[in-house]
């Protein structure tokens, strides 16, 4: 390949990078991903995401498919080392603010080889794979990509308008711009099982967490035959400890039961360091961070693969404005302003929920004894923790609000189902919106709907307008991720500042 210039450049074909991609094609958007392996990655990694996440899923057009993988979990269970429940958090596994369950457990090799397929129905994104980047430069008005061909060893070229480092944990990308990992105060050794097997063990279909700083562990159904269990790695042990079935038997014996050892297949078995670390810049001029690459957050709260794809659905719809000339480049500097405030207060959380269930010695143990069997009880707090809305996005130039009243803005507006049986989200469709309790004038709506964008008259009584009057707004205007972009009580003064902005010919390719 010479050294043509191409949109955008992705490096690295994991759930972000496929993500990106897949949104950009949507917009028209022509990409062009170079990935170091030959095909998925076959162990399993992440097993969990989110309601909102699961939106994001809908949107790549995946939404049927990726529920044929995975399992509703129905909440979090918290347990003494003795196993004891302390404290349980139920989920509606059918969903509620989001439209759908707002924990999703599946395996991880399993949806990436369903984000490739579906890659392939966009012609405007290619994957490359086996091509190993071996160097970033950014020149005037592009980024040069210099890349080695893995079988031949040919060294390759290509520009880039703009590049998108999803290289994970371990990224050249962030290298090349000079950005550097800043610690979080967090590290865990723990050691992670994958087994899968036919017996069903009937226990509860939720997350398991023992709170114990001796050995603390989670456990979860992923799959009709799969089970991961995560156990914290004491001073001393390693993965080496614990290479087969006889060595993991005491670890497993109290979830197993009698089940015997030839009816259990070792999936995987891995050791992990958890540890909380954030990109101190995720820009540098036309070259972008995503994913593991700008930030790592422990599983407590299984938020990890999720962020990257939070990134992806952020920074791709201004791109494509940029791109198309329908937006100006100022645009750009809103994604590291909204996203990193927001994967900081995640990893925080998770930060916090760790430490609490793993650490503390007898003291946390009997601490945890006394006041876990009361939380579910606290109001408002099991809501907080099942509810399935993470913390509103900073406010930025595409985030108003006044300084002492944030409002509406910043939020994901409920997924409530329409009377044609549709979801908001299929009517939003990735384009802006106006989302109102007042009647538009029709030469406003006229405007919007020539603009590409849509809008949606909230009916008493429905969840939206509940959310709506709960705010304190007559109308929202939506972005294309999904963000409420403003709010207010003059639903002609938001229609004006819509801007000229949809989805491209690509997204014909999802049904829209």
């Amino acid at each position: 390949m010479s050294a043509q210039t191409i949109p955008v450049v992705l490096i690295g074909a994991g759930p972000a990078g496929l993500t990106a991609a897949t949104l950009l094609a949507q917009y028209g958007i022509e990409s062009l991903i170079l990935e170091r392996w030959e095909g998925v990655y076959p162990q399993p990694r992440a097993v969990h995401l989110d309601g909102e996440i699961r939106r994001i899923v809908d949107r790549l057009g995946v939404g049927d498919e990726f529920d044929a993988i995975s399992r509703p979990a129905l909440g979090l269970r918290l347990l003494d080392p003795d196993r004891r429940v302390l404290a349980q958090f139920d989920r509606d596994p059918a969903g509620d603010r989001n439209g759908h369950p707002e924990a999703n457990l599946f395996d991880q090799p399993e949806l990436e080889a369903i984000l490739r397929a579906n890659l392939r129905r966009y012609p405007e994104a290619t994957l490359r794979s086996n091509a190993e980047v071996t160097a970033v430069t950014e020149e005037s008005d592009y980024v040069r990509v210099d890349f080695t061909e893995r079988e031949t060893g040919r060294a390759e070229s290509v520009r880039a308008r703009y590049l998108l480092g999803c290289d994970g944990a371990n990224s050249l990308v962030r290298g090349a711009i000079g950005a550097r990992m800043r610690d979080l105060r967090f590290e865990q050794r723990w050691l992670v099982v994958d087994i899968a097997m036919t017996a069903d063990l009937g226990h509860w279909e939720g997350v398991h967490q023992i709170c114990d700083p001796t050995r603390a562990a989670t456990y979860m159904r992923i799959g009709k035959t799969r089970y991961r269990w995560e156990f914290r790695l004491r001073s001393g042990e390693t993965a080496a400890d614990f290479r087969d079935l006889s060595q993991l038997r005491p670890l497993l014996a109290p979830w197993v039961g009698t089940v015997t050892p030839e009816r259990l297949e070792l999936v995987r078995i891995a050791e992990y360091t958890f540890r909380a670390q954030l990109a101190d810049r995720w820009r540098a001029g036309r070259v972008f961070l995503l994913g593991d690459a700008a930030h790592l957050t422990p599983p407590f709260i299984g938020q990890g693969m999720g962020a990257g794809l939070r990134d992806a659905a952020n920074l791709t719809w201004k791109l494509a404005g940029v791109l198309r000339g329908e937006l100006p480049d100022s645009v750009l500097d809103t994604y590291e302003t909204e996203r990193k405030p927001h994967a900081r207060a995640m990893i925080r959380l998770a930060k916090v929920i760790g430490v609490t269930m793993t650490e503390g010695g007898e003291l946390g143990n009997h601490l945890r004894g006394l006041i876990a069997p009361g939380l579910s009880r606290v109001p408002g707090l099991a809501r907080m923790v099942t509810s399935g809305e993470s913390p509103p996005l900073r406010r930025s130039g595409l985030v108003v609000a006044p300084l002492l009243r944030r409002g509406l803005a910043g939020r994901l507006p409920p997924n409530d189902r329409l009377p044609d049986g549709r979801r908001v989200d299929d009517l939003i469709a990735g384009r802006f919106a106006i989302i109102t309790m007042v009647d538009v004038p029709r030469a406003d709506k006229k405007r919007i709907e020539q603009h590409g964008g849509v809008v949606l008259r909230a009916a008493p009584g429905t969840v939206l307008h509940r959310w709506l009057r709960h705010g304190r707004a007559s109308a929202v205007l939506v972005r294309p991720d999904g963000a409420v972009q403003s709010w207010g009580a003059n639903a002609s003064a938001l229609c004006a500042s819509v801007p000229g902005f949809g989805p491209g010919e690509g997204a014909q390719a999802t049904g829209e």
